[in-house]
């Protein structure tokens, strides 16, 4: 059973559990003016999918790593968005925008993060105290809580501890997460907290 709620203004997510992944799958909707960028998107149910067009127009969709791709041709072709995914997805995407270091889309900033899985990418938005998108370097889900991709899903852990300790350069109250609730204040605190444990 897919959920979906819009969190703040500028935010919406949606999740649902994955019984073949044994995993809970979240997807988050940034809305900016009359446009949406749909990260990580997982299928909705036809009435969430019409509180989603309420929002604003689908305007891109952002996928953070290799395994993400979910429903994210679904949603192209649905909305005539492009699809921004992880070199790693060429194969599988093969119309999709190359995610870069440095690269920028609208106000997102891309931010590579090595050793976590392969093609791993966090979003920053600065706008209102800032915003952080995760896909599987950090979790927050019962029973394990606000914590670290386990080692053995990570490329290399340490690597990706390194990555994750150059966020701390940047103003964020929030995380967004693939898997898991957001952390809505503070989140830049718990980050540093997590890294230093």
């Amino acid at each position: 059973m897919t959920e979906f709620a819009r969190i703040s203004p500028g935010y919406a997510l949606w999740h649902t559990y994955d019984r073949k992944l044994k995993a809970e799958l979240f997807s988050t909707a940034l809305v900016a003016g009359n446009e949406l960028t749909v990260i990580d998107p997982i299928a909705l149910l036809p009435a969430h999918r019409i509180e989603l067009e309420s929002l604003g127009r689908v305007a891109r969709i952002v996928i953070t790593n290799a395994n993400h791709a979910r429903d994210a041709t679904t949603f192209a072709h649905c909305y005539s968005a492009p699809i921004f995914a992880p070199p790693e997805l060429s194969a599988e995407l093969p119309h999709s925008h190359s995610l870069q270091v440095a690269h920028t889309i609208g106000r997102l900033r891309i931010i590579r993060i090595e050793g976590a899985a392969e093609g791993e990418f966090a979003l920053y938005h600065p706008d209102n105290a800032g915003t952080l998108i995760v896909g599987d370097a950090l979790i927050n889900f019962d029973p394990h809580g606000f914590t670290l991709l386990p080692r053995k899903y990570c490329t290399n852990q340490k690597q990706m501890i390194q990555s994750l300790r150059k966020l701390l350069d940047l103003d964020f109250a929030r995380i967004f997460f693939a898997h898991g609730n957001p952390i809505m204040i503070r989140a830049r605190e718990q980050l540093e907290s997590l890294l230093d444990s």
